[in-house]
């Protein structure tokens, strides 16, 4: 495995650009300031010794130098050992909806952006726990099998959008259903899963399902994202312009959260309701909670040594540095006389 250990250096890399563009600018104010002196082949003859493709070759050089020494502060390193680290933890699978009513504004920013904040704080909580995502409308789909690789379960959060899914609805039992497949088989780590969701379930018996789940020692909270009285669902035209969804008859849609439905959820799961607010959406609230249940030992692969390589960089950059000290910017006195290919 490849790491910088110190990556911030890496921005110093941006330097080399920007001298480039600053040399080449200096060689043509320069060269614009002999042609003004007269003829440029005339003063040729009259400075036989200055050369004009050294100081190019100089600056190429200083600039390779300058890379080795950037890099080499980064630190390059390689994995070298692997050693499993045992850990104590819970698996936790979110299933969140990414439905369209989840756009609806009565929780701000809006539903779905208020619930994947909330979820990437609670991933920067994690420590020695595997966490799984689920999205969900008309159907449900994993967006992160069950890990403890927290950068990448992030990174795919932030993908998470109302176009993920083919299939619009609110299929909360398929989510269930799906979330009870994606725990780690016969491990006997406590299984937590939470779904997020306005509780607009249209689709199947989400109580049944959460049932099952709990039959199987999966326990099933629910979240519930909006708030009762509702709001319209926003919908953006190609020109920004800001309109909302309306049924076949041309009313205005109001998507309400339905909190009967959800609390029905989580206690035929064994788990906790909680009503999210513009405050607060609870899941920090609830993984406290679930924090304090019975932890599984876990076994991880992770790279526990890594070798340096930072020294061959510098030793480049050295051997750059001495080169362009070496190279004159005049030419050689004694060897600019031998032309190898003067023809007789």
């Amino acid at each position: 495995m490849f790491r910088f250990a110190n990556s911030e250096y890496l921005y110093f890399l941006l330097l080399i650009p920007l001298l480039m563009i600053i040399f080449v600018i200096s060689r043509q104010i320069r060269k614009s300031a002999i042609n003004k002196y007269g003829n440029v082949s005339l003063l040729a003859q009259l400075m036989p010794d200055v050369s004009d493709g050294r100081p190019i070759v100089k600056f190429v050089v200083l600039l390779l130098a300058l890379t080795g020494i950037i890099l080499g502060l980064a630190r390059p390193q390689f994995g070298s050992k692997l050693k499993e680290v045992k850990r104590k933890g819970i698996e936790l699978v979110i299933a969140l909806d990414v439905s369209n009513s989840m756009m609806a504004e009565d929780i701000q920013p809006n539903r779905l952006e208020r619930a994947k904040q909330a979820i990437s704080k609670l991933v920067e909580k994690l420590q020695d726990d595997k966490i799984g995502l689920i999205v969900f409308a008309g159907d449900a789909y994993t967006q992160v099998p069950i890990t403890s690789d927290y950068a990448s379960t992030k990174l795919f959060l932030s993908a998470i959008s109302t176009e993920i899914v083919p299939k619009q609805g609110t299929a909360i039992g398929s989510a269930i259903g799906l979330g009870m497949n994606s725990f780690t088989p016969d491990m006997e780590a406590s299984k937590v899963l939470i779904i997020i969701t306005d509780g607009e379930n249209h689709e199947d018996d989400a109580v049944e399902m959460a049932k099952k789940a709990a039959e199987k020692g999966i326990v099933v909270s629910t979240i519930g994202v909006g708030l009762p009285k509702g709001a319209p669902i926003p919908v953006y035209s190609s020109t920004g312009q800001k309109v909302f969804r309306k049924d076949n008859e041309g009313n205005t849609i109001i998507s309400k959260l339905d909190e009967s439905m959800l609390q029905k959820i989580s206690v035929a799961g064994g788990g906790v309701y909680i009503r999210s607010t513009n405050t607060r959406l609870g899941l920090n609230a609830l993984f406290d909670e679930i924090n304090k249940m019975e932890k599984q030992e876990f076994e991880t692969r992770i790279y526990s040594e890594y070798d340096e390589r930072f020294q061959y960089l510098i030793g480049i950059a050295l051997f750059f540095l001495l080169l362009e000290f070496m190279i004159l910017e005049r030419k050689n006195k004694y060897l600019k006389n031998i032309k190898l290919f003067k023809v007789k």
